[in-house]
């Protein structure tokens, strides 16, 4: 039958549009309406944003006290001139609070993630998270220099008592070792300098530690190509402990032979009178067995230290895209540095803190033979002594 002309064509039913998939909540608000709180509301939405990262702890591996205290240290610096950041919105603000400032820098340092990914989360160009990094790192290097140096007199006993308590080393007074940072390879004049015997582009770290892996002096931005003993002679460290302006100090040991203050290294280093060494070889006598035993059981103390370091902070623990070598040591510094200020506010690291296994993955054991006579003597003497006390 034809259609009546004129008649409304039925509608067919339509078909019902699905509603849109609810959102993800966000985690539940950490910190109450505090800072934390707000500054994490605003970055926890973007989709590139870690998860884990819920609490000021987990992000800065900090606690909020230490946080604190380094953004009063450096609040001065980052709230003058800030006018280089007025183009960027942040939330609701034109300009950056302190606390997001050091956030910004901290969680360059500590996720080692690039700039853009960082600038995404706080829906900043990446050019003014470099700013704002660089502007911290500056700030750092001179109000909180204090938090690195060399031990006082009355630390100085404190760290050679613990020495001697828990590893049975008489006058110690702290460890040494070399860590690389690796970098990417670069077609720059000269580059084949920071080519080191692994093949790798790498800029060597120097640090001396105590018990507490606190650092105590740190060289940085030496090619890779150089070894260690070669680094340990360029140092400031090696200067002054050869004029005796450190490490000078006479202990007398029970059989009547003087130690002289001393760190211990690997056997990459020389053995001298305020540097000890291991015992090199096979088969050695019981005293010098023992020696090594104690020495190796020091020595961890760096080793776990430096890994730790780059456990922590991740921006040196990769491989560095073609960096400002100029810049490279300054960063290095102070992640040293942070690494103190929180053992200075939190205490020594927990063992669910530090990083074990090897912090120089892929590169071979130095070894340096060179020995001075009095070091030798020296050696022997606390080997006899710690064998005496078993």
């Amino acid at each position: 039958m034809a259609p009546v002309r004129g008649a409304k064509k039925r509608k067919r039913p339509e078909k019902p549009v699905p509603a849109p998939a609810p959102r993800l909540p966000l985690p539940p608000l950490p910190g109450g309406s505090d800072w934390w709180g707000v500054f994490y509301r605003r970055v926890a939405g973007h989709s590139s944003f870690p998860r884990e990262y819920q609490t000021i702890e987990s992000v800065l591996r900090m606690s909020r006290k230490t946080f604190d205290y380094i953004c009063s240290l450096v609040k001065k610096d980052l709230t003058t001139k800030t006018y280089g950041f007025r183009n960027f919105r942040f939330g609701d603000k034109t300009i950056l609070d302190v606390e997001d400032q050091v956030t910004v820098a901290l969680m360059r340092l500590t996720t080692g993630e690039s700039l853009q990914n960082i600038g995404a989360w706080f829906s900043m160009n990446h050019s003014a998270i470099s700013n704002i990094t660089w502007r911290f790192i500056e700030s750092m290097e001179e109000r909180a220099i204090c938090h690195l140096k060399w031990p006082s007199a009355e630390e100085m006993a404190t760290i050679k008592a613990r020495f001697e308590k828990i590893y049975g080393l008489p006058n110690c007074c702290g460890a040494i070792d070399t860590t690389h940072i690796l970098m990417c390879s670069s077609n720059q004049p000269n580059s084949k300098v920071w080519l080191d015997n692994e093949n790798k582009n790498s800029m060597v770290l120097q640090a001396v530690v105590d018990t507490d892996m606190r650092f105590r002096d740190i060289v940085s931005g030496w090619p890779g190509s150089m070894d260690d003993s070669c680094i340990l002679r360029t140092s400031g460290l090696y200067r002054l402990c050869e004029k005796g302006v450190r490490l000078d100090g006479q202990m007398q040991l029970p059989g009547g032979s003087a130690v002289r203050e001393y760190i211990v290294g690997d056997s990459s280093y020389p053995l001298l009178p305020w540097l000890m060494t291991p015992y090199q070889g096979q088969g050695l006598p019981a005293a010098k067995a023992e020696f090594n035993k104690r020495h190796t059981a020091a020595t961890k103390v760096v080793q776990i230290a430096l890994a730790t370091l780059k456990g922590r902070w991740r921006v040196i623990q990769g491989e560095l895209w073609r960096p400002d070598k100029h810049r490279l040591p300054r960063i290095i510094f102070v992640c040293c540095l942070i690494t103190n200020i929180i053992i200075d506010m939190e205490g020594t690291p927990s063992k669910e803190m530090l990083v074990s296994g090897n912090h120089d993955q892929g590169y071979k054991q130095q070894f340096s033979n060179v020995a001075d006579d009095n070091a030798v003597k020296q050696r022997d003497d606390l080997s006899q002594h710690v064998t005496d006390g078993e």
